[in-house]
This record gives C-alpha cells, sequence and structure tokens, in this order.
C-alpha cells in the first residue's frame, strides 16, 4: 500500500487537480489523505463571520472525499485569500506536521505559478516541507492544473504548465464528476472553466495527449527511487 498526500489550498482544488487520480489510488488499494490549507469561503461578500458557510463547504470536503475513496480531509481553516497574511514560515510548519504524521510517499500540490495566490503559497510551503532531507518520507511530488487559475496565469507569474505524467482516469472519470456535484455551489455555467464541459474537455484534451481517452495530467517536480 501507497500512501498519498494531496496538499490543496482550497475544498474543491483537490478535485479539480487530480480527483481521477485519488479515486484511481483508492481502488487501488492506497491510503489517500487530503488537507485544506484555507477555508475556501471567507473572502467571499456577506461571509464575513458567516461560520455557517464555511461549515457547510467542510461538510462538502467530507462528501467529495468520502465519493473518491479518501480519508476524512484535514482543514486547516485558514483564511480564504488570505495566505499571503501568514507568514510562509508558520504555513510551512503547519504542512510539515501533517507530513509527520501521514508520512506520504507521493505528494499532489497545486502548480508553482497559478494565477491564485493561495495556490502559489501552498506550493512554495509544499515545496520546503517537503525538503528531501535524511529521514523524509516524500520520494514523488506531482504538481497538479487548477481550472481557473492555472490556465489564468502569465510568463510574469512564472512558467506555464508543461506537463509530463498523464495519469488514466477513464474508469474513475464518473467519480471524479460526482465529487464535482458535492461542490455544486463552487461550479459555473459554461464557457466558465470551472464548468462540467470545461472539465470534461480538459480530461479528453490531455487523454488524446498520452493516447488515452480520459486523464489527468501532472508536472514531475521530485521522483526519487530508493
Amino acid at each position: 500500500m501507497t500512501t498519498v498526500l494531496v496538499m490543496a489550498a482550497h475544498p474543491d482544488d483537490e478535485v479539480l487537480g487530480c480527483g481521477g487520480t485519488i479515486a484511481r489510488h483508492a481502488a487501488r488499494g492506497d491510503e489517500v489523505h487530503v488537507v485544506l490549507v484555507a477555508d475556501g469561503t471567507s473572502s467571499r461578500p456577506g461571509a464575513v463571520g458567516r461560520r455557517d458557510l464555511i461549515e457547510a463547504r467542510a461538510a462538502q470536503a467530507a462528501e467529495a472525499a468520502r465519493l473518491l475513496g479518501a480519508q476524512p480531509p484535514r482543514l486547516l481553516g485558514l483564511p480564504d485569500q488570505r495566505l499571503d497574511s501568514a507568514s510562509l514560515l508558520d504555513l510551512t510548519q503547519a504542512l510539515e506536521r501533517v507530513l509527520g504524521d501521514v508520512r506520504p510517499s507521493i505528494v499532489y500540490t497545486h502548480h508553482g505559478a497559478d494565477l491564485n495566490l493561495d495556490h502559489r503559497l501552498v506550493f512554495q510551503a509544499v515545496l520546503t516541507a517537503c525538503r528531501p532531507v535524511p529521514g523524509s518520507s516524500v520520494t514523488k511530488i506531482y504538481t497538479f492544473e487548477t481550472m481557473s487559475s492555472t490556465e489564468w496565469s502569465a510568463p510574469a507569474i512564472g512558467s506555464g504548465f508543461q506537463p509530463s505524467r498523464f495519469v488514466d482516469i477513464s474508469d474513475e472519470f464518473e467519480t471524479k464528476l460526482s465529487a464535482l456535484a458535492a461542490y455544486a455551489s463552487e461550479m459555473r455555467e459554461f464557457p466558465h472553466p470551472r464548468s462540467i464541459e470545461a472539465v470534461k474537455a480538459l480530461a479528453l484534451f490531455r487523454g488524446a495527449s498520452a493516447g488515452l481517452r480520459a486523464a489527468e495530467a501532472f508536472e514531475v517536480i521530485r521522483d526519487i527511487e530508493r
């Protein structure tokens, strides 16, 4: 059994970025853990002080994890779209505590040049927390693309997403869509990139890029063989 940890900024990022891959790991007997750093809600108009909205988003995350076959998500509850108000050290140390508890060998996280600043800060913290010191359990780090953030970035922020790893999710794609349905309030109407139609189109495109019916794509940040 392989232990897998997905580190995402907001509830729904984990499903958009690697929901099919999570389901594939779980179906093969791997233990998949998910940590969600920010609450995903508190930055929105009218949401200040609305614990009910944060709790509803947490319930969506729990249902999505159940559908994918992952462990119940760990919610750090930091303020949405305000991760830059915390020090990178504090964020890194929070993730280090999760890493010490889970001891994963595979880590999935955001692409480092996403438009969304929360995504970029989580990437930086993950990379620091997963530095390859002696005794680290992490041997593989992969970054995923998040519709409505990765493709909206620009060269001034960083290099664009250039995948070199493709995971066949042909058998898991319907499960991914079911998990996205748990986040129905976060989805938008086509042609918004965070729509079911756009998610399907991306899966088909990434699949066709690798001779598959449907796929999720990743950049390889680290791959250590021991």
